[in-house]
């Protein structure tokens, strides 16, 4: 269980840090080669888990898709957001908290 709980706070942050919604400190196409990135390392460390049966790593992994649902979660109340704020035709210049919404 502890390894989930690592998972998820290590993709959590990572998404977090890199930005969840628009990129921070980098242009949109590194933000998107290191989302690349993550898939492709996450797709291997599956294989390997499952094809070695290492149990921790499984676990490991379960945190790390969790963090990673949460950040997809929170992305896509974003976009729900901005739509409501564009077809209510509100202000879009409100401040952004620490998720970008």
């Amino acid at each position: 269980m502890i390894y989930a709980l690592i998972g998820f706070l290590a993709m959590f942050g990572v998404l977090v840090g890199i930005g969840i919604n628009q990129p921070r400190g980098t242009s949109i196409k590194t933000w998107c080669y290191g989302y690349l990135a993550i898939s492709v390392v996450f797709d291997i460390l599956v294989v390997i888990a499952l094809f070695y049966q290492i149990v921790r790593l499984t676990e490991l992994l379960l945190g790390l898709s969790a963090g990673a649902a949460t950040g997809l979660a929170i992305h896509v109340a974003h976009h729900i957001s901005e739509e409501g704020e564009h077809g209510e035709g509100s202000d879009s210049s409100k401040g952004k908290g620490i998720f970008g919404f």
